[in-house]
């Protein structure tokens, strides 16, 4: 019984015969067997119903293929496979399929019929159909994209050749076949070449499988070679000729011969357009007939149409044909008219559709060509000169109905230079969704597959890399070829381009599918939005309300939602006419409806959720998130405030006019195309933020790494990222963890920031520890200014590095391993203070480097610095600021004993070279100098005398010669060898310093003054007219009081008022005492005054005068100036101020007769000098010149304001010789007045010599006796140089004055 039923299996459909084979193999009981002969009975009756619906075959016998059927016939029988090639109108497409169905074919299995597009396929179907006398789903169906009108009785299957792929992923060898026809191969898409080589590997496994090749008669060669025999033999080919009348061809270059004035003849180029309209000119001149002319562009086709317009040729109609026309301009072209016509159209016209009528064809020789970028992953639209098949199928359209005539506006030699064919699709496209196909079929090494036409490599390697991009392949390979990942395996079920399949799988996972199912559908179908030429404002208008600023998908999702709202609303009439009436395309929006329903079909199938299923409202960030993750080659970022965008891959594009954000585009967009004419141009685009982009792309983005830092908030190095993906900048600048990028790079930076910086968050006690001992350490540095006894920076890293595990990069990963290692040993981080310290021979102890100095009972706290050029650099005495008053600088210039011996050196080195040379090498006298010291003044022997004085003397001990105290230069020792006083407030922080105390404590009187007056304030009274012992009483040199802690003394003293006096606490006694001064002269010259009158009489009148003429104040302005000078100078020659009542007023009238005899000597005494101080000043005012300034400077000085109280009459005396000295000057100068210049240059000399010795003295010196006792000594000079015969008191010379200026301190 099971070899009848393995018989039997001969009548059954092949796709059940494997099915069948496998049962009967396994089955054993007769029960089972039995069952197998009753589906074997069944599979018979369905090939028994095939065979008894086919009708009686009958063919047309005006069509060429007929007259050869019989020759077609035998070739089908016996080869496996047919080239038939035969031009459009043979007959082929619909009468093959009916030869087959004579031969018995389509009975076992189906009679499967490819075309290349959906159109096509149904309408051959219904053609084939009707021609057998039945309905579609007979004996004939069709299948295209989501419309399946296939039934068990159908013998012929009309399809697309996508659908054919789609079916080998379920049905590998095709065994629901028995023959497959290839229709119009000469096109060479994608799929189709991906179908011949497909069948070209599957031959030999199906040897009863027949395939029949049609094509034009363009290079049928290729496809019988491609289906050679093993022995090379080529695959029979026959012609069919098609219903074709001669053709003329005429050539019409676009050039002009233009005659020179030379008599040579230039040519020029002329305008297409007006190429074109002398072509209809000539054409129009051969009869009746339209005229069909080929362009390669829209912009093209509309320069032309006005250009004929401007004609005014009569009867002439000009009908525009392109894709993005509307139905019923398309419809125009078909539709019958008188006169003449003459349609503009692309290269659709050329295979596509057939425009009837057409006598004569203009060919442009140009056509956009679709050609797909590697590089920039672009599909690009340049236009190109045709090929010479495409120029003759142009050429061929002239001469369907009659004898025509087609003009190439081109030369012969060009379009004999033409590539003979157009370049496959396979060469110009994507080739990503053939390749995903070839993966799922597991058809092995890509480059292995029999294509007709071999891709290029590199074309191959960028579908797999788009593959990639959409997470549809992995990184592993079987069996030579990449392996699909889930969403792979997901994409490969979904009939659409990988790309939006990718999108549709997204928006499943984030539970938008329903939208985005919607756009994808969208993205697929021509724009249902018309802009018919002549009312293209009105389109524009009625389709503003569905753009969205932000994004055109959601422009066409407001446009579905419209459409779907309007189709529930209206019957179906008032639906059409509606959308015609807002220039929407009616099939186009059927195709659109249909297409959303088969794609649910699909995502049902696979199991998704439906869109009910999904609550929540429209999200648009899931969506273009969806949509993003198959547009990640299309993305682009702004470039500045323009309107251009990087893209990917080096591109640069701007956004299409006609997207809603054109004019004002964001930052970063996604387009749905980009696709390049003029310039690369994105189509269909949305705003994105960047981070939808690093969330899609993933492994795909490129990050570079710069600038590590190290962040004390998050305890971690962190690194500058800059992420880009395809070279569009996603993320310019962003912080991020540094142990991720370099785990060394980041441990290290922890250690040297977080352990050995302390930046960080701590909390770890072994770190306090560290620390403390590396202060200790570094104190000892600062201290002995010596680098380098602390270990540096590199060995506590090493430390650290040795002990800290390599995994430990961050505070966190430290935490948590140190809590585990704390456990076992908390001493296991800590420093040994001997490995931190190298300080052999080095004495860092307190007697060196004592930590405090004290002065009377209080301790200032000393602080070490070695940093030259610091303010703070050597020894910083540390003085709150109320103390500052009490702190004597006396001791200071001894420093500490630890620097003593380089303070010694130093100060040898600024000895003048004379007494220098005495004391070579200076450090071994400074040594043996301060040993001299050390037995003489003990060891503690500061502040019992000037250290330079006690140095001085220790070194004419051992050796030196002549060496005083006074022949050091403190001055020019280096900064850190002169003690620097801080002044500190009460928070210990340094508000003020200097290394000169006096000016520290000039500079911050006031705040001494405040806080001792605070301190003070029961010592201090209110101001009295007069001081008696009841109002007063007597003033005491000193109080004690507290101020921070400490007790100090304060010194109150009387303070002269307007109109009496007081007391007031100050914070020295210099202070107290300069008060006490001022305030007793105060109130002696309250109580003592003299006649003004009285103190000039008697004087000669030329006396009187000079004196009345005194320039400050005249007789009484000198008068009261000498009163105060006596008076003062008497008070201090009666042992100065005093501090009781009693004692002042024994003191008043003990100097009180004494005064006004003083004042009249005085008067006496300075009145010739007056005189002649007059005669001069009038003297000199006849006089001009350098010298005369100098001496009217002289004049100014003898005579300042209050020059009696400022000078003393014990100078001011000699004021008539100095006076008898300038009158000489003024004689000799009008004789040698270069000489004059010369001791001119020498009293300059010594006056320059002074103020540079001033200038680094404190500004208070200027009042000193011995600075004014110099002033007095350069007027002796002067007398020296220019009346030398006058005499002086004393031997002056300016090397005498400039020692007295050395001294000056």
């Amino acid at each position: 019984m099971k070899e009848q039923l393995f018989d039997a299996l001969d009548s059954v459909p092949l796709a059940d015969v494997r099915r069948f084979r496998r049962r009967l193999k396994n089955a054993k009981s007769p029960d089972a067997l039995s069952a197998i002969a009753g589906d074997i009975e069944k599979a018979r009756e369905i090939v028994e119903k095939r065979d008894a619906l086919v009708p009686e075959i009958q063919y047309p016998e005006n069509l060429p293929v007929s007259a050869r059927r019989e020759d077609i016939m035998e070739l089908i029988r016996d080869n496996q496979v047919v080239v038939i090639a035969g031009e459009t109108g043979s007959g082929k497409t619909t009468q093959i399929p009916k030869m087959l169905l004579e031969m018995g074919r389509g009975r076992r299995g189906l009679i499967g019929h490819t075309q290349p597009r959906r159109l096509a396929a149904r309408t051959v179907a219904e053609r084939i159909a009707e021609e057998l006398g039945q309905d579609i789903g007979e004996s004939v169906g069709y299948a295209i994209r989501f419309d399946d009108r296939v039934s068990d009785s159908t013998a012929v299957k009309l399809m697309t050749d996508g659908i054919l792929l789609t079916e080998m992923q379920r049905d590998r060898f095709l065994n629901a076949y028995d023959t497959i026809i290839i229709d119009e191969a000469h096109e060479r898409s994608l799929n189709i070449d991906f179908l011949l080589g497909y069948l070209k590997r599957l031959l030999p496994k199906r040897p009863d499988l027949k395939v029949i090749v049609t094509s034009a008669t363009i290079d049928p060669e290729a496809f019988a070679a491609h289906f050679a025999a093993a022995d090379g033999t080529p695959a029979p080919i026959i012609e069919v000729s098609g219903r074709t009348y001669p053709v003329e061809i005429r050539y019409r270059p676009l050039v002009q011969q233009v005659e020179q004035k030379n008599g040579t003849v230039k040519e020029v180029d002329t305008d297409m357009i007006d190429g074109v309209v002398d072509a209809c000119k000539e054409l129009m001149a051969e009869g009746k007939g339209d005229i069909l002319c080929f362009f390669a562009s829209e912009r093209d086709i509309r320069d032309c149409m006005e250009a004929i317009e401007k004609q005014r040729w009569r009867d002439v109609e000009v009908v525009p044909l392109f894709g993005r026309l509307s139905n019923a301009e398309q419809h125009r072209v078909f539709s019958p008219h008188s006169g003449r016509r003459i349609v503009l159209s692309t290269n659709i016209a050329e295979t596509s559709l057939t425009v009837p009528g057409i006598h004569y064809v203009v060919d442009t020789g140009l056509a956009r060509i679709s050609r797909y970028s590697t590089r920039t992953k672009v599909q690009r639209l340049p236009i190109e000169e045709i090929s010479q098949a495409s120029a003759n199928q142009r050429s061929g359209r002239s001469g369907r109905t009659a004898d025509g005539i087609a003009i190439r506006l081109y030369s012969e030699e060009n379009f004999e230079g033409r590539p003979e064919f157009t370049d496959p699709e396979i060469l110009r496209t994507n080739l990503a969704s053939v390749i995903l196909q070839m993966i799922s079929l597991r058809l092995g090494d890509i480059s292995e597959f029999p294509f007709i036409q071999p891709p290029d490599p590199k074309s191959v390697r960028d579908g797999l890399a788009i593959l990639h991009e959409l997470g549809a392949i992995s990184q592993q390979e079987k069996h030579d070829a990449p392996v699909l990942t889930a969403i792979g395996r997901d994409l490969a079920r979904i009939p659409v381009d990988p790309k939006m399949a990718r999108m549709l799988v997204e928006a499943n996972r984030l539970g938008v599918l329903d939208d985005v199912t919607v756009i994808v559908a969208n993205m697929t179908i021509q724009d249902v939005r018309e802009r018919p030429l002549e009312f293209q404002a009105q389109a524009d208008q009625a389709h503003a309300r569905f753009k969205d600023k932000e994004s055109d998908f959601l422009s066409a999702l407001k446009l579905w939602d419209y459409i779907k709202d309007s189709r529930d609303e209206l019957s179906g009439n008032a639906f059409r006419k509606r959308m015609k009436k807002e220039f929407l395309h009616y099939m186009r929006i059927r195709e659109w409806y249909d297409l959303v329903r088969q794609l649910r079909d699909v995502e049902r199938g696979l199991g998704w959720s439906r869109a009910e299923n999904v609550a929540g409202e429209r999200d648009a960030d899931a969506i273009h998130k969806s949509l993003l993750t198959g547009l990640l080659s299309n993305i682009g970022a702004r470039d500045g405030n323009s309107k251009e965008f990087f893209g990917a891959r080096g591109t640069r594009f701007m956004v299409f006019p006609g997207s809603s954000l054109s004019k004002k585009p964001p930052e970063f967009v996604m387009a749905a195309e980009l696709v390049e004419t003029s310039r690369l141009w994105a189509r269909d685009v949305a705003k994105i933020e960047p981070s939808w982009v690093e969330a899609a792309a993933g492994d795909l983005m490129k990050h570079s790494y710069s600038e590590p830092v190290w962040s004390r908030k998050r305890s971690a190095a962190m690194v500058h990222q800059k992420s880009m993906l395809y070279g569009v900048t996603i993320v310019r600048d962003r912080l991020v963890p540094y142990h991720r990028v370099d785990p060394a790079g980041a441990r290290n930076m922890f250690i040297r920031h977080a352990l050995l910086e302390g930046d960080w968050n701590r909390h770890h006690g072994f770190i306090e520890h560290n620390e403390a001992l590396l202060r200790e350490a570094a104190e000892v540095e600062e201290k002995v200014r010596r680098r380098g006894l602390v270990v540096d920076e590199d060995t506590l890293f090493e430390f650290y590095d040795s002990r800290l595990p390599a995994d430990v990069t961050t505070a966190r990963h430290f935490d948590s391993w140190w809590k585990k290692q704390r456990a076992r040993d908390k001493h296991y981080l800590d420093f040994d203070p001997s490995f931190l310290l190298d300080d052999d021979g080095v004495d860092s102890s307190t007697t060196a480097f004592p930590e405090a100095w004290r002065q009377g009972s209080i301790d200032y706290e000393l602080e070490y610095k070695f940093s030259p050029g610091d303010p703070f650099d050597g020894v910083t005495v540390k003085v709150p600021v109320p103390l500052l008053a009490n702190l004597s600088a006396d001791g200071f210039d001894w420093l500490v004993p630890g620097l003593r011996e380089e303070l010694a050196t130093e100060l040898i080195r600024t000895l003048p070279k004379a007494l220098r040379k005495t004391v070579v090498p200076a450090p071994d006298f400074a040594s043996r100098a301060l040993g001299v010291v050390r037995e003489t003044l003990g060891d503690a022997p500061r502040g019992s005398q000037p250290f330079t004085d006690a140095l001085a003397d220790a070194l004419r001990s051992v050796g030196g010669r002549g060496i005083n105290g006074s022949d050091f230069n403190p001055t020019a020792l280096p900064a850190h060898l002169k003690a620097t006083f801080a002044a500190v407030d009460r928070r210990g922080e340094i508000v003020d310093h200097d290394s000169d105390l006096g000016a520290l404590k000039r500079r911050q009187a006031g705040k001494i003054r405040s806080s001792v007056s605070k301190a003070g304030r029961e010592s201090e009274s209110q101001a009295v007219k007069k001081w008696t012992t009841d109002s007063l009483g007597a003033v005491p040199e000193t109080v004690k009081t507290v101020i921070d802690g400490n007790e100090v003394d304060a010194y109150p003293a009387l303070e002269a008022t307007r109109d009496g006096v007081k007391v007031t606490v100050h914070p020295t006694k210099a202070a107290a005492d300069a008060s006490m001064v001022t305030a007793t002269l105060t109130m002696l010259l309250r109580e003592i005054n003299v006649n003004a009158g009285q103190m000039t009489k008697g004087l000669p009148l030329r006396y009187k005068v000079a004196v009345d003429r005194y320039p400050h104040g005249g007789a009484a302005g000198l008068v009261d100036d000498a009163r105060v000078a006596v008076i003062r100078d008497l008070m201090l020659s009666h042992g100065g101020p005093v501090r009781s009542p009693a004692e002042f007023d024994a003191l008043v009238a003990e100097i009180k007769p004494q005064v006004a005899g003083a004042v009249r000597r005085i008067v006496v005494t300075l009145a010739p000098g007056l005189a002649e101080y007059a005669n001069m000043a009038a003297e000199l005012k006849k006089w001009e010149g350098p010298a005369i300034e100098d001496m009217q400077r002289q004049l100014n000085f003898f005579l300042p304001k209050h020059a009696v109280t400022v000078h003393g009459i014990g100078h001011l005396q000699h004021m008539p010789r100095y006076l008898d000295a300038m009158k000489i000057r003024l004689d000799d100068m009008r004789l040698d007045p270069h000489r004059d210049a010369d001791r001119q240059a020498e009293i300059d000399s010594v006056k320059n010599y002074l103020e540079q010795r001033m200038a680094k003295l404190p500004a208070n010196r200027r009042k000193s006796r011995e600075y004014k006792d110099i002033l007095w000594l350069i007027q002796e000079l002067r007398v020296s140089l220019f009346a030398q015969r006058l005499g002086t008191p004393r031997p002056v010379s300016q090397r005498r004055i400039e020692k007295k200026i050395d001294k000056l301190r």
